[in-house]
């Protein structure tokens, strides 16, 4: 579809994942976007409510109810989980293509989904036809699906860093440790006292260490990545930061392996990951509004433990930017189309 516009709709627009589809959507050189839509604003121009967009998004909000999505070729869920399995069969009854940026369709075992996310699954049968979009590992299959689960922002930054050990079998399975902090756009564009400036900011600290809900995410891509059942440790933390993901990851080397030039050639053909220097220190600013992850692998005093950094920024490679790398595999397009920034400095 190269040589046409790709016309796009976007469920529940003024999130922070709906609001960064659109500034990535709104310059992307196949795209025209044609819904947006907002069961308590519609009615409201979205230059209105972000400012930003003014002069690049001329759309008012919609209420989904009286959209035109099944006009469109791809629709965007950016919505909290369990909106997009109440209205994904229906579209893609239609022919259109569905990205889902929640966690509807991320995890295979239905039991599992449910008892992390709490509720009961409206469309099961789906979930089995769904694709996982992470582009690195899943590209083929994406190229022809019909319907993406794209993945969250901690289970990118953690997966990408450990993929290059599992394919190649060279660290103990059972000994995984992820420890990840991510900035408070995380929790999304809501009301809650934890992400208030007061409450976030100059402070720093754990949560969920007993079990979060990315958790299980994570366990099933490292699974299928060792081809076995992995041992993982998750620890995600809350840090006074906007935008942005470090995850420090810890294994236990089983074999001797050059591991910089390990992850080197794993990624040496990935447009958006990006392989530091020996020794180097990623920084989250480093990808602060880009579509990158940026790793470094270390070795201790020589030891037996790798460690890994993995950065992204949470809202685009861990949410907008990846479904739009989605998209740009699902329609033939260069996987770059629209996603060509260069990160934000200061």
């Amino acid at each position: 579809m190269a040589d046409k516009k790709i016309k796009v709709g976007i469920v529940g627009g003024t999130g922070y994942t709906g609001v960064e589809l659109l500034r990535l959507l709104s310059v992307h050189p196949n795209v025209a976007l044609t819904t947006i839509t907002s069961r308590g604003d519609a009615g409201l121009a979205v230059a209105d409510m972000f400012p930003n967009l003014r002069g690049y998004v001329d759309l008012t909000f919609t209420d989904p109810a009286h959209s035109n999505l099944e006009q469109c070729d791809v629709v965007f869920f950016a919505t909290p989980n369990g909106i997009a399995m109440q209205q994904a069969r229906q579209l893609l009854s239609k022919g259109v293509r569905v990205i889902d940026l929640a966690a509807d369709f991320r995890i295979k075992d239905i039991a599992t989904w449910e008892k992390w996310y709490g509720m009961s699954h409206a469309c099961p049968d789906l979930v089995a036809q769904a694709v996982y979009g992470l582009p690195e590992i899943n590209r083929e299959a994406i190229r022809g699906a019909q319907l993406v689960a794209n993945p969250g922002c901690y289970p990118t930054a953690v997966q990408l860093g450990f993929m290059p050990l599992l394919e190649a079998g060279v660290v103990d399975i059972s000994y995984l440790i992820a420890d990840a902090k991510s900035g408070v756009s995380g929790a999304g564009r809501k009301a809650e006292v934890p992400s208030l400036f007061a409450e976030s900011a100059d402070n720093f600290k754990a949560y969920a260490v007993n079990g979060h809900r990315h958790l299980p995410e994570i366990s099933q891509g490292l699974t299928a990545m060792a081809n076995a059942e992995v041992g993982f440790t998750f620890v995600p933390h809350l840090t006074p930061l906007i935008r942005g993901i470090h995850a420090t990851l810890y294994a236990k080397i089983t074999k001797s392996v050059d591991l910089q030039a390990l992850f080197e050639a794993r990624y040496a053909d990935e447009h958006f990951v990006d392989v530091l220097p020996k020794g180097t220190h990623p920084e989250t600013r480093s990808v602060r509004g880009s579509n990158l992850c940026r790793i470094a692998v270390h070795q201790p005093q020589g030891s037996d433990i790798v460690v890994i950094l993995s950065v992204i920024d949470n809202l685009v490679k861990g949410a907008a930017g990846q479904a739009v790398q989605n998209m740009n595999i699902m329609f033939d397009l260069a996987e770059t189309s629209g996603l060509q920034i260069v990160p934000l400095l200061p």
